[in-house]
């Protein structure tokens, strides 16, 4: 079998979607849905739309901007939809589509494990930190 080039196993990514091939469409995609704001954005989301100053409140210590960026980039990727209603002050809503709620039910699964094994990790940080 001949060796590929650097491009030839990009090209191969694109048509075969390996995410462990960095060029892949799907490992910048993992990169997008690893993000901290990303998974509690569509966490908060996974119970209903929610209005911009509703997140805020919800998701603590994120700032205006890192907000800002992470719904519209969630919004370009079809993961929610956002919402204008023509008022005084102007409302606007986001809320998960049909792909969001799929990304999810594994967001949210994941967001439990952290807040269930907490203590797990915590006790293996200092044991690995107090050993020689």
């Amino acid at each position: 079998m001949p060796t590929m080039t650097a491009a030839q196993r990009r090209e191969q990514a694109r048509v075969e979607y390996d995410a462990f091939i960095r060029g892949c469409p799907t490992n910048q995609l993992l990169d997008r849905l690893s993000d901290k704001w990303v998974s509690l954005v569509v966490a908060a989301l996974s119970t209903g739309p929610m209005r911009y100053s509703d997140l805020t409140r919800k998701i603590a210590g994120v700032s205006p901007k890192m907000l800002t960026q992470t719904v519209r980039a969630l919004e370009r990727d079809g993961i929610l939809v956002r919402t204008v209603t023509p008022s005084v002050p102007v409302r606007v809503d986001y809320e998960l589509t049909p792909l969001g709620h799929s990304l999810a039910v594994l967001l949210t699964a994941v967001k439990a494990w952290a807040e269930t094994h907490i203590d797990e990790v915590h006790q293996a940080r200092e044991r690995y930190d107090t050993t020689d």
